[in-house]
């Protein structure tokens, strides 16, 4: 995938009610910051003008989060019924997630149930980071359960990687407990 510009929006899905976009990595989802010229926002703005709401802080109504360096599908509400709908389908846990990740090391087990609680990280270098319960800094560490499969392994720059499947359990903070735990995989013992 290229690097996000204006003209690179990539559609997945489009209805009346919603449009879901593959987000490219690196990029924010929206922004009020005058410098901030890259973000879904502006992507969405620029290729279908006709659907931003002015009634709406950022013009388009995200159903959820993806965090600045994930990349993939995010679904976008087009009028508040939408809205309404999929933000009652992610309260009441059903909507299903999965995510796509390359862990430093070989992860020796097929299937991994990870079940930590994770907080945020309070050191200094480190506030953008999540950290696991027991660990200097953390705080406000709340439970997290992720399942691990395993799909193939590689190599990256000549270190070992292997390729997982995330699907989370329990905790919005699951596919960064899992890097919390892929940076460290080995002195975790599987984490």
């Amino acid at each position: 995938m290229e690097p996000a510009s204006l003209e690179n929006l990539c559609v997945l899905y489009q209805s009346t009610n919603y449009i879901v976009v593959n987000k490219h990595w690196d990029i924010r989802i929206d922004s009020k910051m005058w410098y901030e010229k890259q973000t879904v926002q502006s992507q969405l703005k620029h290729r279908f003008p006709e659907l931003a709401d002015p009634g709406t802080y950022y013009g388009f109504r995200f159903c959820h989060q993806l965090d600045f360096s994930t990349s993939g599908a995010l679904c976008v509400a087009l009028n508040k019924a939408a809205a309404g709908q999929a933000y009652r389908c992610f309260k009441d846990r059903r909507v299903t997630k999965a995510y796509l990740a390359l862990v430093r090391g070989t992860v020796t087990e097929e299937n991994l149930s990870l079940d930590f609680a994770i907080g945020k990280n309070t050191t200094e270098g480190k506030t953008h980071m999540m950290c696991t319960e027991g660990t200097e800094g953390c705080e406000n560490p709340k439970p997290c359960q992720t399942e691990v499969t395993v799909l193939e392994y590689g190599t990256y720059d000549g270190d070992p990687v292997t390729k997982v499947l995330l699907q989370p359990l329990t905790g919005f903070q699951f596919h960064k407990s899992v890097s919390a735990c892929a940076t460290s995989w080995d002195e975790a013992k599987g984490c």
